[in-house]
C-alpha cells in the first residue's frame, strides 16, 4: 500500500504513536533506526519516515536530498542483508518509497509485524541484550527472559507441547481429568476417544506425548496445567509463575465479595479454575427464553463473548512469565489479565481470520468441549457480543515489565442516560448542540476519566485524522482540555462551574481554597494506573464512584488536611483496587505534585503502599494500592 504525504501528515497531526516514528537523517540513516526496526518487528509493526524532526510533540520536515535519500537506502538495504547489523530482513522494495515533499522528498519505511516464529529479531547476532521491542515510551530493550520467551514461543508446536521429563500418569489429578471426559462425551457424542483408556485419552488431547528419536515419553506442558496436580503445576522446572485468580468486586466496601484462589481446597489445575470461575462470572447475567426447535438455548452472545475472552486468557497465557491469571468481576465491568505478548498484532487480532495460538494443545483441550475458537475469530466473537447487547466496545492493550494483556468489557450502554444527564447539567446547551462523534467523546471522558485518538478508534469507525480534528475541537470549544504530547496525548473534561483540576494554576489562592487544594498540573499523562480501556479504579456514574467520594470527603472538604487523615485517607481509597495518581487527586481535591512527593513517594517507601508497576516505578500510568490489602 502505498504511503502518502497526507498519509504522513496526518501521523503527524495525530502524533508519533506505537506504529509510527520520525527521524532527521540529514546525516545517513541513523544507528536508532535499527533499534526501532527490531522493537516494530516484534511489536505490531509500524512505519519509519526520514526527513522529518520531532521535539516535544511539534514536528518539523526538513525532507532530504537525492542524494541523502541515496546513502539512506544504500546503508538500509546493506543492513538488511547483514546478519552483524540485523538478525532477519522483513522490508521487500515495496516496502520503501521516498514522498515527495516540495523540492525535497521524505523516506518512509514500512517494517511489517514478524510472524511468532520468526521472533525474535535482533540486532547483531546474539539476541541477548540487542532485542528490542516498542510501547508507548519508544523502543525499550527486551530483558533475557522476554528473549528467552520469544524463543519458545518460536517453537512449531506450541510452548505446551514439551515433554516434563521426570512426570508421570500419577502425577495428574484423576478427577479432573474425569470430569472433563464426562464433558467431552456431552459435546462429543458417540467419538471414538471415548473407547480409549485414560492415558490414551490424554494423549490425543496432547497431554501425553510419545517422542521416537530419543525414545522417551510422558506428560507435556499443557496435560499438567489442565488437569495436574497444582503442586505439581508449580514446580520450578514445570510453571513456577502459575497463579489463577478470579475477584468479585460487587460491593465496593468490601476488599472483595468472592475470590477464587489456590487455596489448598481444591487442584487450581486450569480445568479446575474454568469450570469453578464460569458459574460465578454468569451467575447474574440475564438469560431470555429462547427455543431452537423444542431445545431451550439458556446462553446469549454474551454469555459466548465472555467464555471466548476467558478460554483466550487461559491458552494465550506464557506460564513462564510472572503475574498470573487475573479475572476480576466489578458491578459495570469484567476485567481480564493474563501474563504475555500478543502473537499477532492488535489490528490483525481485530481483523481476525489469523490464529496464532502460544498453547496449541490447550486450545485443542477446550475447544473438544465446546470452548474457544481456533479460526482466527475468538476476538471478533467478542466484540459482536458486546455489540448486541449495544455496550461499550471491548478495550483491549498491553504492557511491559512485567508483559502482560489486559482485556476491559464494559457493561456499560455506549451513551448511558446518566452520563447524558450529567454532562448537559455541566456544559448546558453548548452539549445540546454538539455532533454525535462529540458527544461520544465527552461520554467517554466522563466515562473513562479521559479519552484519547486511539480508545476512540475503538469506539468509532472514523480515520484517526478525523478523530484528531473532534478531539481538537472540543477542545477549542473549552469541554475538553489536552494532558501530555504525543503517543502520551490524552483529554480531559473541563467546564464553568468547577476548579479545572488538571490545568496549570496561575494563582493558587484564586479559587479561595488552600494552595495544597486546587490546580492540578499537568505533568502526568497517560493512561490513569487500572487502566484497560476503563480505569481499574474507575467510577464511572454512581455505585463505585459515590462509595469513594464518600471515603475522600473528609479531606477534599477542607483546605487542609491533618498529614494523619490524609494517609488514613489514602489508604482507605486505596484497600479496594489500585488507583491513580490523577484519580487521587480528583477525589481528594488535591494538588498532584503535593500529593506524590508528599504522601504517595513516602508511603511507597515505608511500605504502606505498593505500586501497579514496580520496575518502571514513574510510568505515567502508575498506580498505588495499600499494602495490607495485598496480604
Amino acid at each position: 500500500m502505498t504511503i502518502t504525504l497526507d498519509d504522513i501528515l496526518s501521523a503527524a497531526r495525530v502524533g508519533e504513536t506505537d506504529d509510527w516514528e520520525f527521524k532527521r537523517a540529514k546525516g545517513g540513516l541513523p544507528d536508532a533506526f535499527w533499534d526501532t526496526y527490531s522493537a516494530m518487528s516484534n511489536t505490531d509493526g509500524g512505519v519509519v519516515v526520514l526527513g522529518v524532526g520531532e521535539a516535544d510533540g511539534t514536528y518539523t520536515f526538513d525532507g532530504l536530498t537525492e542524494k541523502q535519500i541515496a546513502t539512506c537506502l544504500k546503508t538500509l538495504m546493506d543492513g538488511l542483508n547483514n546478519r552483524s547489523v540485523v538478525s532477519r530482513n522483513l522490508i521487500s522494495a515495496d516496502d520503501v518509497e521516498a514522498v515527495p515533499l516540495g523540492a525535497a522528498r521524505l523516506l518512509a519505511v514500512r517494517i511489517r509485524a514478524a510472524t511468532r516464529t520468526e521472533r525474535p529479531v535482533h540486532r547483531t547476532q546474539n539476541p541477548f541484550g540487542t532485542t528490542f521491542r516498542r510501547a508507548h515510551e519508544g523502543d525499550y530493550r527486551c530483558t533475557d527472559d522476554q528473549v528467552r520467551r520469544m524463543l519458545a514461543d518460536a517453537a512449531p508446536n506450541g510452548g505446551d507441547h514439551r515433554i516434563l521429563d521426570g512426570y508421570g500418569f500419577d502425577d495428574i489429578d484423576v478427577p479432573s481429568l474425569d470430569q472433563y471426559r464426562n464433558m467431552f462425551s456431552a459435546s462429543n457424542v458417540g467419538h471414538p476417544w471415548l473407547k480409549l483408556n485414560a492415558k490414551d485419552f490424554l494423549e490425543r488431547l496432547g497431554g501425553w506425548r510419545r517422542d521416537r528419536s530419543p525414545v522417551r515419553e510422558g506428560l507435556t506442558l499443557a496435560g499438567t496445567l489442565m488437569f495436574g496436580k497444582i503442586a505439581i503445576i508449580s514446580a520450578p522446572e514445570v510453571a513456577r509463575q502459575y497463579f489463577v485468580d478470579y475477584r468479585e468486586k460487587l460491593n465496593p466496601a468490601q476488599r472483595w465479595t468472592d475470590r477464587l484462589i489456590p487455596d489448598g481446597r481444591w487442584e487450581a489445575n486450569l480445568f479446575q479454575f474454568y469450570t469453578r470461575l464460569w458459574p460465578k462470572l454468569t451467575q447474574d447475567l440475564k438469560v431470555p427464553f429462547r427455543l431452537e426447535g423444542v431445545q431451550r438455548i439458556d446462553e446469549t452472545d454474551v454469555h459466548v463473548a465472555l467464555r471466548e475472552a476467558v478460554v483466550n486468557a487461559l491458552v494465550h497465557s506464557d506460564y513462564s512469565a510472572p503475574g498470573g491469571i487475573v479475572i476480576e468481576r466489578y458491578r459495570d465491568r469484567f476485567v481480564i489479565e493474563n501474563p504475555g505478548t500478543l502473537l499477532v498484532s492488535q489490528d490483525q487480532l481485530r481483523r481476525g481470520g489469523v490464529s496464532e495460538c502460544r498453547n496449541k494443545a490447550l486450545q485443542v483441550m477446550f475447544r473438544m468441549i465446546g470452548s474457544g475458537d481456533q479460526a482466527g475469530s475468538g476476538f471478533g466473537r467478542i466484540q459482536a457480543g458486546w455489540e448486541s447487547q449495544h455496550w461499550r466496545a471491548p478495550a483491549l492493550s498491553t504492557q511491559t515489565n512485567p508483559d502482560r494483556i489486559l482485556l476491559t468489557l464494559p457493561m456499560l450502554s455506549l451513551l448511558p442516560s446518566e452520563a447524558l444527564t450529567a454532562l448537559e447539567g455541566r456544559f448546558g446547551a453548548r452539549f445540546r448542540g454538539l455532533s454525535k462523534h462529540e458527544v461520544l467523546a465527552l461520554v467517554t471522558a466522563h466515562l473513562e476519566e479521559g479519552v484519547s485518538n486511539t480508545r476512540l478508534q475503538d469506539l468509532m469507525p472514523n480515520h484517526p485524522d478525523e478523530i484528531g480534528h473532534v478531539l481538537q475541537g472540543l477542545c477549542a470549544k473549552g469541554l475538553l482540555t489536552a494532558v501530555g504530547k504525543g503517543r502520551w496525548k490524552r483529554y480531559r473534561l473541563i467546564g464553568p462551574g468547577y476548579v479545572d483540576l488538571f490545568a496549570d494554576s496561575g494563582d493558587a489562592n484564586s479559587a479561595g481554597l488552600d494552595a495544597d487544594s486546587v490546580d492540578l498540573d499537568g505533568d502526568s499523562a497517560g493512561l490513569p494506573g487500572d487502566s484497560v480501556g476503563l480505569n481499574g479504579d474507575s467510577a464511572g456514574s454512581g455505585g463505585e464512584s459515590e462509595d469513594l467520594e464518600a471515603i475522600a470527603a473528609p479531606v477534599a472538604r477542607v483546605g487542609k488536611a491533618k498529614p494523619a487523615l490524609m494517609r488514613a485517607t489514602i489508604l482507605k481509597l486505596c484497600k479496594s483496587d489500585y488507583r491513580s495518581l490523577e484519580r487521587l487527586a480528583v477525589l481528594l481535591r488535591r494538588n498532584r505534585n503535593n500529593l506524590r512527593h508528599s504522601y504517595l513517594a513516602p508511603m511507597v517507601r515505608e511500605g504502606v503502599l505498593v505500586l501497579r508497576y514496580p520496575h518502571t516505578p514513574n510510568r505515567p500510568d502508575q498506580s498505588y494500592r495499600a499494602a495490607s490489602a495485598l496480604n
